[in-house]
């Protein structure tokens, strides 16, 4: 039986970048993937379906040329094209992590992984043949997938995950997406964008609901004047298949009204559910607690030597904090002095159209926390650079606390701002203060110089407004 320092189970995010820093730290490391290297993300999430999104700014762009002075004649959209580009990037960055795997000297074991005693992995691959090994430390890093519902029974055809809105095979007319998380808001966005006639179906009473209110009221607002439908404070009864091949939503509204809406597909977008069930964390008293495994600060679970990442712990279900778990994880392991993550300041991104940004305490947190807050906003409308480039909707809001000049959060709407966030989160990191950020020297015109422009409005200071 084959011997390791440190297992890992699941090539995600998670998995796959903890085991290139197990490498590096000199760690004999092996990784199970039943499926494709990089998980879900890369093959089946945040990759692929930036592909889509891009796709659909291209069209829209093209849709808008005449905004820029150009005429562009006779377009239009290839949806089985769009789609297979998608998986071309998606199986690209597959490769990209296999090579990765080999260059730092993991060993890969395609199948599914199951947990024994003695610190024993049984693996089962595809044609049923089992394999045995073994390893000093384990990490479970086997991720999540789409959660269902009772009342919203997937077939995989007409009412479907996410995994099947990326491979379509042919567009549909219209869909109703149940769930306005990020996952939703993108697929709404992609959809509509192509020119299928979109429904989006919230429970809570605003769209993204984890975000500032004011970014929920600027992203409906968008999405609206594209066309597309928001039901809010409105519940999904049942799904039905009817005699036309369509499917048959039964609504509930918060005041008790019942109607009908049937569409071509609907997509479940509720929220995901951890990968736990048959990997052996029963057999080896391993402990959960709903839907997750119970680990400490440093991601050890109950049971010695065994470890648990990503999805399937506490904090946000996002790559990059799987991904900073795994390395916090394995250093830990290797005896560096690590501190524990900052959950409070991790960067959320939706890729929609106009693109969502946030960090930190929302305004109503941080008043519920007893901070006195300083709040600042920026609109793109008055930037040059968003101007210029035709896309000036959204803002910049920055919210401070008055006393001592904490950075407690910040929320942006716009163009381009999932790569604007950034600049927060190091910031908040390294504990700056909203006069530091004000005095930094920001370059002109950008985007960027929008949270530099905020921070002076929070401090009576701004300019250009």
């Amino acid at each position: 039986m084959e011997k390791f320092d440190l297992i890992i189970l699941g090539s995600g995010p998670g998995g796959y970048v903890t085991a290139i820093r197990a490498s590096q730290l000199g760690l004999k490391t092996a990784i199970i993937e039943k499926e494709s290297l990089g998980g879900v993300c890369l093959n089946w999430g945040c990759i692929p379906t930036k592909a889509l999104l891009k796709s659909a700014q291209v069209f829209d762009y093209i849709k808008h040329s005449e905004d820029y002075g150009i005429t562009v004649e006779n377009f239009d959209k290839n949806f089985d094209n769009v789609i297979n580009r998608s998986r071309k990037v998606a199986q690209t960055m597959s490769k990209g992590v296999n090579f990765l795997m080999k260059k730092n000297k993991i060993k890969i074991f395609e199948g599914f992984g199951q947990l024994s005693l003695n610190k024993t992995i049984t693996i089962t691959d595809q044609n049923g043949s089992k394999n045995k090994i073994t390893g000093e430390k384990i990490i479970i890093a086997t991720g999540a997938r789409s959660r269902e519902l009772p009342f919203l029974k997937k077939d995989g055809k007409k009412i479907i995950g996410y995994r099947e809105a990326m491979t379509l095979e042919k567009q549909p007319k219209d869909i109703v997406i149940v769930g306005s998380g990020a996952i939703g808001i993108e697929f709404a966005y992609f959809y509509n964008s192509m020119g299928t006639s979109v429904t989006i179906v919230e429970y809570m009473d605003r769209i993204v609901p984890v975000e500032d209110s004011e970014i929920s009221k600027e992203l409906e607002k968008s999405l609206k004047k594209k066309g597309i439908n928001i039901l809010t404070s409105t519940e999904v009864e049942k799904a039905e298949i009817n005699s036309s091949n369509s499917v048959d939503v039964t609504l509930k509204t918060s005041n008790g009204e019942k109607n009908i809406m049937s569409a071509e597909i609907v997509l479940s977008a509720v929220g995901i559910k951890a990968n736990i069930e048959n990997i052996g964390l029963e057999d080896l008293g391993i402990k959960t607690e709903k839907d997750k495994i119970l680990v400490d600060d440093f991601y050890m679970t109950n049971v010695k030597d065994y470890y648990a990442i990503g999805d399937v712990v506490k904090g946000q279900a996002l790559a990059h904090v799987a991904s900073a778990e795994g390395i916090l994880c394995v250093e830990k392991i290797a005896g560096h002095d690590v501190n524990p993550l900052d959950y409070n300041n991790i960067p959320g991104c939706t890729y929609c159209s106009p693109e969502i940004a946030s960090v930190g305490f929302t305004e109503k947190q941080a008043i519920e926390n007893g901070f006195e807050v300083k709040i600042g906003k920026f609109p793109f409308s008055a930037s040059g650079k968003a101007q210029a480039s035709g896309k000036s909707e959204g803002f910049v809001k920055v919210i401070f606390d008055a006393k001592y000049g904490e950075w407690l959060g910040c929320h942006m709407i716009g163009e381009g701002v999932t790569d604007m966030i950034a600049e927060a989160v190091v910031g908040r990191k390294l504990e700056t203060t909203g006069y530091e950020i004000l005095k930094t020297v920001h370059p002109h015109p950008t985007m960027s110089e929008a949270v530099m422009e905020a921070v002076a409005a929070a401090y009576d200071e701004v300019i250009h407004l």
